[in-house]
């Protein structure tokens, strides 16, 4: 293994948001176990957001509850505004993400706000943060593009960028919400983004709505991104978009990492019986590949590196 990627697993909360059947809490719980269990060490577990809005994470509470605290495991909880942000400190979560849409009317429709309010937002709820000694990241989310909108400029994504660096976050990310992006694309706002964050880890979220998914992930490695987002299954998508169906699957993420020579702590093997498992709980099945056609030359190659 030449290098080591870090991945943050996202099904939790992304995948489970766009699912039409509202799992139980245990059935959660016990997903997030068997992640862990294959290696995956930081999760995005919950959204703290209004239940009549997205009523897969009302027992965002619940759930954290019950999870197991380990001090190699890292919880994200994605928060839009301070009421969801006292919700998720009173929870102990480990970390909170927030995110600003590169689009005007994306984000007025997804946080029923302008980029202007929603920065605003960001920037109080990271001072409290700090304070509060809890990890903050932020994203800028459909960097490649609006269903409403359609083409989001490079420009508009590094200005926004330049304005939420100022708080100095944990981590900043980019987000193709609704899998609009080429490589081409990650290339150069990946190169961009990481010369203007400094020392601040680049984060990149991708939809595989196109099937351009993993090409822009290993581009976007290739290009300096510190964290790749991945669902385990591909399940997924932006509930708030028309058509932006499917995450990058986990387990066919890192088995393009793992055979290109990186080393990603994830048991391809574990992962995979997961994600089988999760599609007998959801009762349909999931877009990886993976799981249907095995893994190459066998399962040993699916060691935890």
């Amino acid at each position: 293994m030449t290098d080591r990627i870090s991945l943050t697993e996202v099904g939790p909360r992304d995948g489970l948001q766009s699912e039409s059947c509202e799992l139980p809490t245990a059935i959660k719980v016990e997903l997030i176990n068997r992640l862990i269990d294959s290696g995956l060490r930081r999760l995005e577990v919950a959204s703290f957001v209004n239940p009549k809005k997205v009523p897969q994470m009302a027992d965002a509470e619940a759930v954290i509850s019950e999870l197991p605290r380990r001090k190699d495991v890292r919880y994200i909880g994605l928060v839009l505004n301070d009421r969801g942000f006292e919700r998720a400190v009173a929870t102990g979560i480990d970390e909170i993400g927030m995110v600003v849409v590169a689009s005007e009317t994306f984000n007025q429709r997804n946080q029923g706000a302008s980029i202007d309010e929603s920065i605003l937002v960001w920037r109080s709820m990271a001072a409290k943060a700090k304070k509060k000694n809890i990890r903050a990241g932020i994203m800028v989310s459909a960097a490649f593009g609006c269903p409403f909108e359609g083409e989001i400029s490079e420009k508009r994504v590094l200005d926004i960028a330049q304005r939420v660096l100022q708080e100095e976050p944990d981590e900043i990310a980019i987000a193709d919400t609704i899998g609009a992006g080429v490589p081409a694309q990650v290339a150069s706002l990946v190169s961009k983004l990481k010369q203007m964050a400094g020392d601040i880890p680049v984060r990149c979220h991708f939809h595989n709505t196109r099937n351009t998914g993993l090409a822009n992930a290993y581009v976007a490695i290739q290009s300096g991104a510190d964290v790749i987002d991945a669902s385990v299954g591909g399940m997924g998508g932006c509930p708030f978009a028309p058509h932006a169906t499917g995450n990058i699957p986990t387990e066919d993420l890192v088995y393009m990492l793992h055979r290109s020579g990186f080393a990603t702590g994830i048991d391809l093997e574990k992962l995979v019986e997961t994600s089988t498992w999760l599609e007998s709980k959801l009762g349909h099945s999931l877009p990886a590949l993976i799981p249907k056609a095995g893994i190459f030359p066998g399962p040993r190659e699916s060691a935890l590196v």
